[in-house]
């Protein structure tokens, strides 16, 4: 049986009479008795009776109530034939306010005497607010009128104490929104709003919310970026605003939701012939305006599509005559670039709403929200939170997704990550558990993740060396790349690296790229997606940059959601001089700044990817066909007389592959052999090789072309070593621990021997 403590103001008047009014309710009735003991029971009453008749409602949301008095001066006035005549004199009120805090924890004041309330951020400004507030609601009275909020002989705040059976349960609420309900769900709705938190360091934007769409009954634009807690914030809004609905009538069904979250797709979804959405959404709109409703939008740039995907006379156009004349409100929400593009579009529908941009975290504010949804994790599981958890988790996002929003990614992160922890039955999570989970989600090695771990560019250089044969220059900028990279040295608004991979075809251009991928980010889930591929062939002639972006229905292309899936990769743009010249304009920005927006303000991030570009201009300049190279092309001179200097100037380096010596083959030779016996039908069974040199001067002469470079040799090993050697394998299925040795019979053939 749950007991609820209601603050109530108590006054006396100069007849000695008491009245007792309810801090949190203005519109329930007051109570007038000649004593206070009569005047509080009245109000006990009342509570007694409201609850047994509503006995699903929650008890107050008034917490921590305190007393304060201000003074306010009010002039008179006096409405003649339509006309004002303002008195000579002000008349000066002391006013009681009640102030504290509501569960949310947003400061909230009550002025019962004249039926004000307000929610308030500093507690400094209070005093200005509740006279602006005062002022408002006691403008144009007259001074006879003013006399009955003159000042009492004493007031005193009280506590009633209520107690709630709740024997019976709430009346079930019957559809009564009709179309609504089919297209939209009720912000107000308890199961909607347990899916988001509260809104932790936004009480700001939460009162502007309230005070804009209550007071000012505007249509609102939420603009931040993806994942700074725009929904969050109005969630937490409609719950405040929507606290009195809970009183309805009973005929009425229960409360009525008055706020509806949908989108552009959901309205127009279904909707196949001529005249079938506008159906739809007028008959939304009229529902909507029978209770005052609100329509939220999760993104503004939807309503801009027509169920087609044009643009000509979308969502908005249909709406924009609804929302001019009052008979539809609406609250969207829209990232900074999508408000740019909805200007392009249609610049006369943004000027129908007021903006609210909600302010970006500094770095207390964000290890707050943190900290406070770890609390919560920590009292709701009983879980140990250690210090360094929020601390660590910050500056792994700050460090590494800087472009992203907060809290958004790093509050799932958390929660993601204390899941886990409560699955796997750990009691306590930190630091290295946040570390560990970030390799995963990330790829990146905890040597980048963790300060007190040193890289060694000599070990990061021996590291590509080892799998890149021959090709120093290139090890050398890989090695670079990675230590300033660990260094933090690397610009947080652009790729982590754009390199021009220069050479003939065949000597390790793509084997680097995959070494790049495998050093960066390949100690995560997913490693072996975290190269992402494009052959820039098919992207020559017109409409290629449309056909890079996105795909015929107007949605991201594969290569975009691709980088939006995985922004930790190599991006490998293979054989790039065959692309349009519009397929470079397109990546001037994203080599510039590290961001791809479409037109529709769709915007996809390459700040945490390595761009490489490979190419063979000049290739067709080598002079003699064999190992050597007497007259050895320069590749860059080729590349900078092909490229324009606004493109080629944004390459941070360009990296020039030699052709292959006889030398460099017979080791690349020798690696793909190792590379064999480590597969899995030798490796189970315990066998190894040994190839006779003869064998290996054959594969090299078999499998190496000048204009191919090493290309051929993997095809050549496959059909000269490695069939052959599964037809024996299956020839002597027991023959386990062995060592065999592989060498070339007079035939040219393979000769092998346990």
């Amino acid at each position: 049986m749950p007991t609820y403590r209601y603050p109530v103001l108590l006054w006396e008047d100069d007849g000695g009479n008491f009245t007792a009014a309810l801090v949190e309710e203005g519109e329930a009735p007051a109570a007038h008795a000649p004593t206070a003991a009569e005047a509080l029971s009245q109000i006990k009453e009342y509570l007694d009776w409201n609850l047994a008749k509503y006995p699903w409602q929650t008890g107050p949301d008034f917490n921590d109530a305190k007393l304060a008095q201000f003074r306010v001066d009010i002039r008179p006035e006096y409405k003649i034939a339509g006309r004002v005549y303002p008195s000579d004199e002000t008349i000066a009120l002391r006013l009681p306010c009640v102030h504290g805090r509501n569960a949310d924890g947003v400061q909230i004041c009550a002025m019962p005497t004249v039926n004000v309330q307000f929610y308030f951020n500093e507690t400094q400004k209070l005093k200005d607010l509740a006279v602006h507030y005062a002022q408002e609601r006691l403008r144009g009275l007259t001074p006879q009128q003013l006399s009955r909020f003159l000042p009492p002989r004493a007031v005193r705040l009280e506590e009633v104490v209520v107690q709630s059976a709740r024997k019976q349960a709430r009346p079930r609420r019957e559809k009564k929104y009709g179309e609504l309900e089919s297209v939209a769900e009720p912000l107000g709705d308890k199961k909607l709003r347990r899916q988001f938190a509260r809104a932790w360091e936004r009480e700001y934007e939460v009162t502007e919310i309230m005070r804009r769409v209550s007071v000012e009954k505007a249509n609102l634009l939420l603009v931040a970026d993806s994942g700074a807690g725009k929904t969050t914030a109005l969630v937490d809004a409609v719950r405040q605003i929507e606290r009195a609905a809970q009183e309805e009538d009973e005929e009425e069904g229960g409360a009525t939701f008055r706020f509806w979250m949908t989108s552009g797709a959901r309205l127009i979804a279904g909707m196949q012939y001529l005249g079938q959405w506008e159906e739809r959404c007028e008959s939304v709109i009229a529902e909507l305006s029978n209770f005052g409703g609100v329509l939220c939008l999760e993104n503004l740039l939807d309503l801009m599509r027509t169920p087609t995907g044009g643009m000509e006379a979308g969502l908005a156009a249909f709406f924009s005559p609804y929302i001019q004349r009052g008979e539809l409100r609406v609250i969207a929400e829209a990232t900074p670039a999508e408000l740019d593009a909805c200007r392009r579009i249609s610049p006369g529908f943004i000027d129908l709403f007021q903006i609210l941009n909600l302010h970006e975290f500094t770095r207390p504010e964000a290890v707050n929200v943190l900290n406070r949804v770890a609390g919560n994790h920590a009292r709701n599981l009983r879980l140990t939170i250690d210090e360094d958890l929020t601390g660590t988790i910050y500056r792994l996002f700050r460090r590494f997704l800087p472009y992203q929003a907060f809290p958004g990614q790093a509050v799932s992160f958390l929660n993601k990550l204390v899941e886990r922890t409560e699955r796997e039955k750990a009691p306590s999570v930190g630091g290295k558990e946040a570390i560990a989970q970030f390799t995963s989600q990330t790829g990146l090695p905890e040597i980048f993740l963790q300060d007190d771990r040193v890289m060694n560019y000599d070990e990061a250089l021996a590291a590509f060396q080892k799998q890149v044969l021959g090709q120093d220059a290139a090890c050398h900028a890989a090695a670079s790349l990675v230590t300033t990279f660990k260094a933090g040295l690397n610009d947080p608004n652009r790729p982590l690296g754009v390199l021009l991979f220069c050479g003939p075809t065949g000597v390790g251009k793509t084997e680097m790229a995959r070494a790049l991928s495998r050093f960066f980010f390949g100690h995560g889930e997913r490693a072996e997606q975290r190269l992402i591929r494009l052959d820039m062939s098919e992207y020559a002639g017109p409409g290629a940059a449309q056909k890079l972006l996105t795909s015929p229905e107007g949605d991201p292309s594969e290569f975009v959601k691709q980088i939006r899936e995985q922004p930790f990769s190599v991006v490998l743009l293979d054989e790039i001089e065959k692309a349009d010249p519009s397929v470079f304009d397109v990546f001037l920005s994203v080599f510039d700044e590290g961001r791809l927006t479409d037109r529709l303000g769709r915007v996809s991030t390459f700040r945490s990817a390595v761009i490489i570009m490979t190419s063979n201009l000049g290739a067709e300049n080598l002079e003699n066909v064999g190992f050597e190279n007497r007259g050895a092309p320069s590749y860059p001179r080729a590349a900078m007389n092909f490229f324009r200097p606004e493109f080629f100037n944004r390459i941070d380096a360009v990296v020039q592959f030699n052709a292959l010596s006889k030398e460099m083959m017979r080791a690349i030779t020798a690696k793909e052999l190792r590379e064999i016996a480590d597969r899995e039908g030798l490796r189970k069974n315990n066998l190894s090789l040994t190839c006779a040199d003869e064998l290996v001067e054959h594969l090299i002469r078999a499998g190496f072309d000048q204009r191919y470079g090493a290309r051929p040799l993997q095809r050549t090993i496959e059909s000269l070593i490695v069939a052959p050697l599964a037809k024996y394998l299956l020839a002597h299925p027991g023959l386990k621990n062995r060592t065999l040795t592989l060498t070339l019979d007079p035939a040219g053939g393979l000769r092998i021997t346990a």
